[in-house]
C-alpha cells in the first residue's frame, strides 16, 4: 500500500503563446479533501474557487499537510523541442523540487496522471487516467495549481511594454479571435510560439 499520492496535470498545452506549466500535487494516501472543498477539473472551477483553492493549499502547504510544485517551461523551449518534450522536462523538474524537500521512498508513492502523461519510469507505481482531471482530486488538483500560476504569469506579463497591445491578461495567450488579430498586427512577439504560429494570417 502506497503512503502517498503524487496527481500530475498541464496548463496551457494548446496556447499559442507563453509557457507551458506542469503541476505536481503530492497528498498523503488517507488526504482529507474536506479540507480543500470544490477541488476537480481547473476548467470546470471558477476562477474565484481556483484562486481560493490555491490560497487553501499554500496554507496547508505551510502547515506540512500536503506539497506541490509547479514548473514553467517558456515558449523559446517549446519551439526548440517540442511541446511533449517541453512537458516533460517540466514535469521531471517538478517532481524534484518535491523530493528535494521531503524524503520520499519511491515504492511509497502512487502518482496519477491527467491524460496522455507518463512519469519517469523509476515511478513503478503510476496510472494514467484519461479525463482523470475530473475523476481523481489529486489530478484536479495538481491542474488547478498550473493553471492559477500560468494564468498570474500571463496577468504580470500582459503588463509589460513590449505585450501589451497583444491582452494576454484575458485571453492568457489562448488563440481566441482577438489574439489572433493582433499577431496579424503586431507580428509574434518574444514569448509567442512561432510552430504553433507558422502562418500568421492564419493564426
Amino acid at each position: 500500500m502506497q503512503k502517498w499520492v503524487i496527481g500530475i496535470d498541464e496548463a496551457g498545452r494548446g496556447p499559442l503563446a507563453g509557457p507551458v506549466a506542469v503541476g505536481v500535487a503530492l497528498v498523503p494516501a488517507d488526504f482529507d479533501w474536506d479540507l480543500i472543498p470544490g477541488v476537480g477539473d481547473s476548467k470546470q472551477v471558477t476562477k474565484k474557487n481556483r484562486e481560493a483553492i490555491f490560497l487553501r493549499v499554500k496554507e496547508l502547504q505551510k502547515a506540512g499537510l500536503l506539497d506541490f510544485a509547479v514548473v514553467m517551461v517558456s515558449a523559446k523551449i517549446i519551439d526548440a523541442k517540442g511541446i511533449v518534450p517541453a512537458v516533460t522536462i517540466a514535469m521531471e523538474k517538478a517532481l524534484s523540487q518535491l523530493r528535494a524537500r521531503i524524503d520520499l521512498a519511491l515504492i511509497n508513492i502512487k502518482v496519477k496522471l491527467d491524460g496522455g502523461l507518463k512519469a519517469p519510469f523509476k515511478y513503478v507505481h503510476q496510472e494514467t487516467i484519461i479525463k482523470g482531471d475530473a475523476k481523481e482530486r489529486v489530478i484536479g488538483l495538481a491542474s488547478i495549481m498550473a493553471k492559477v500560476t500560468r494564468d498570474h504569469y500571463m496577468d504580470r506579463i500582459a503588463t509589460k511594454s513590449d505585450y501589451i497591445a497583444y491582452n494576454f491578461g484575458q485571453h492568457k495567450g489562448y488563440g481566441t479571435k482577438a489574439h489572433r488579430e493582433a499577431i496579424q498586427v503586431y507580428g509574434l512577439s518574444t514569448i509567442h510560439r512561432a510552430t504553433f504560429c507558422k502562418n500568421v494570417n492564419r493564426c
